[in-house]
């Protein structure tokens, strides 16, 4: 369809969405595609909830927008009571915006705000880990670890220092334990510290279980608590980004619960509106709020659309749908499910060789030899082959390459709706199972 909008390829054309049935996006042919990747982990409950729908209406009806400049909404309060209430401990504020990059960026600006609000203006360094992704204004985009997202704009990115994930399945030494592989990595932010000088390091950020750049995965037992514990040796903040990974996508609202741990700040978005308002947060504990409330008093950053009321609305009625309809138990059930369906059909595949996540965020990774853990030659795209493959049959998912090392290796990614069926999850794996198939073979 011709037309005028600047899309993220300019090559080809996109069928046009028309309808959204549950878990299905129907286009304008009245094709059905199958979403199980909620878009880019997105839609959490599906693109029909008429709760979520009831409630936009009935903020439309009172009022669409107020600069917060000049005030607060019930529906922006609202939101930031509940998250509050079940954020991990000292999570006390909410700073609410339109997505998952802003959220980032704010937190990276308010932790270089804090240190000088309370007398430490030589820290401003940033530590990463490789293979993450942060999100796409530069100062997240320098904070990612994606070698091939970062590389045609490195000259406009703060320096910033990246680590080693936590990859079991390619990282873990023969004969190393779990438990020690997960110190060994961790303790590199340590010594990265040490490297820089502690007295210039402000935060460490990463996500619990990377998304989009490394296909749903998660860290390993006790990996996250050294590197709070090494946070809080060197004065360090812990900012979490969580916002593919929160909201319920991992079985738990904030997915560092399962790690048992609690960060100074989190960034959360995508499942937080569930795709039906752009919506984000920055979660930040009591005491970063209170060095900015007892210093300058003000934060200094902003964005127009920060707190609106429609997208507070939105997010209000997802998160009460999530907790009120007990999705968070549910989402563990079928990630399950999910899991052995996965295993079940290409556990034994001679070009799979890890199927991993937790919740319903699991990741798929494509190797040409199994045994060997070797990836496929790059130039073969498989990644982009699966994705076509699938999109032919109608399913949507989120494959991508450079798994290992931003050029290396091919995943995909699955983050299909909380209320998906069982034999919605047996739609989904056979269709990825013939895409694969197919990817491999061409």
């Amino acid at each position: 369809m011709p037309g005028h909008v600047f899309g993220r390829s300019t090559k080809g054309s996109l069928p046009v969405a028309e309808l959204g049935d549950g878990c299905y996006i129907i286009d304008s042919t009245g094709k059905r595609y199958l979403d199980g990747s909620g878009g880019a982990a997105v839609s959490c409950l599906g693109h029909s909830d008429p709760d979520v729908r009831a409630a936009l209406h009935a903020q439309l009806d009172r009022l669409a927008f107020a600069h917060t400049g000049f005030f607060t909404s019930d529906a922006a309060e609202s939101l930031a009571d509940s998250l509050v209430a079940h954020a991990p401990e000292g999570i006390e504020r909410v700073y609410l915006v339109s997505g998952g990059s802003e959220a980032v960026e704010a937190a990276i600006k308010l932790a270089r705000q804090y240190f000088l609000e309370i007398g430490q203006p030589r820290r401003h360094r940033v530590i990463a880990r490789r293979q993450s992704y942060h999100g796409n204004t530069l100062g997240a985009l320098a904070a990612g670890g994606n070698e091939w997202r970062r590389a045609q704009f490195a000259p406009l990115l703060v320096e910033t220092s990246h680590i080693a994930p936590c990859y079991e399945y390619r990282d873990r030494q023969e004969g190393e334990t779990v438990e020690a592989y997960g110190l060994r990595v961790a303790d590199e932010l340590e010594a990265e510290i040490l490297r820089l000088g502690p007295e210039t390091v402000m935060a460490f950020i990463a996500e619990p279980v990377v998304g989009a750049t490394a296909g749903a995965l998660p860290a390993v037992p006790g990996y996250f608590r050294r590197i709070r514990e090494i946070c809080d040796r060197h004065g360090v903040l812990l900012i979490l980004d969580e916002v593919m990974c929160g909201m319920g996508r991992t079985g738990h609202l904030f997915a560092c619960e399962e790690d048992g741990i609690a960060p100074d700040m989190i960034t959360i978005a995508k499942g937080l509106g569930a795709g039906y308002q752009p919506v984000g947060a920055l979660l930040a504990s009591g005491r970063i709020h209170d060095a900015i409330a007892g210093g300058s008093g003000f934060f200094q950053h902003g964005h127009t659309y920060m707190g609106h009321p429609m997208a507070a609305a939105a997010a209000n009625a997802v998160l009460g749908a999530i907790l009120g309809r007990r999705l968070l138990p549910r989402v563990r059930e079928q990630g399950a499910k999910l899991q052995a369906a996965l295993d079940d059909e290409l556990g034994q595949h001679p070009h799979v060789g890890d199927i991993r996540g937790r919740g319903l965020f699991r990741g798929v990774e494509i190797v040409a030899d199994r045994e060997t853990k070797a990836p496929f030659d790059p130039a073969r795209g498989i990644h982009r082959k699966v994705k076509a493959l699938a999109f032919e049959a109608g399913l949507i998912c989120y494959p991508m390459g450079g798994t290992i090392d931003g050029q290396r290796g091919d995943h995909v990614l699955l983050a299909p709706p909380f209320i998906i069926e069982d034999g919605q999850i047996d739609e989904l794996v056979a269709k990825l199972s013939s895409a694969i198939r197919g990817a491999v073979a061409a």
